[in-house]
């Protein structure tokens, strides 16, 4: 199965985070109503994460997957379990969904803490919004949640970054 592509409104911001750290690909439309939503996933090629059945009538075409309300793990063990992520988790930007580099913890220097620089062997950053990712204590809480949701371990690229 190829990777699936995702757009949401801001109602599923935090899933959309989730789901970022997982390695899918998925844009967030802020302020979208329901039509703008269908219209942007038909324009992009992307499936519609909505928790909501409505459709609009032009857009019944458009891929949807509809999520359970108030229940994040459950939707994440929903997507996993139906489509393929685009990379590996902790590859994408979980703020703004650009796909992370690589850089020289030197390249960091100002911008994250001292002592990140000193024990850090690798580091990323993303070139949309600038943030900085690398192996922290709260990358073990986040590996906990998502494999406690999924209900199997993570597997993780060779050079896969982590959250920040």
């Amino acid at each position: 199965m190829s990777p699936t592509r995702f757009v949401t409104d801001s109602s599923l911001e935090g899933l959309a985070r989730r789901l970022r750290q997982l390695g899918y690909d998925v844009a967030v439309l802020r302020g979208a109503r329901h039509e703008e939503l269908f219209a942007a996933a038909a324009a992009d090629g992307r499936t519609v994460l909505t928790l909501s059945a409505r459709r609009p009538r032009r857009f019944c075409a458009v891929p949807v997957a509809l999520v359970p309300r108030a229940d994040e793990a459950a939707a994440v063990r929903m997507i996993a379990a139906g489509h393929e992520a685009a990379s590996a988790p902790f590859t994408r930007c979980s703020a703004c969904n650009t796909t992370l580099r690589a850089r020289h913890p030197m390249e960091a220097s100002g911008e994250v803490p001292g002592r990140v620089l000193r024990r850090a062997s690798r580091l990323h950053s993303c070139p949309a919004c600038g943030r900085w990712y690398w192996d922290g204590s709260h990358v073990a809480r986040l590996t906990l949640w998502l494999e406690t949701a999924l209900g199997h371990k993570l597997e993780r690229g060779g050079d896969a970054p982590t959250g920040s």
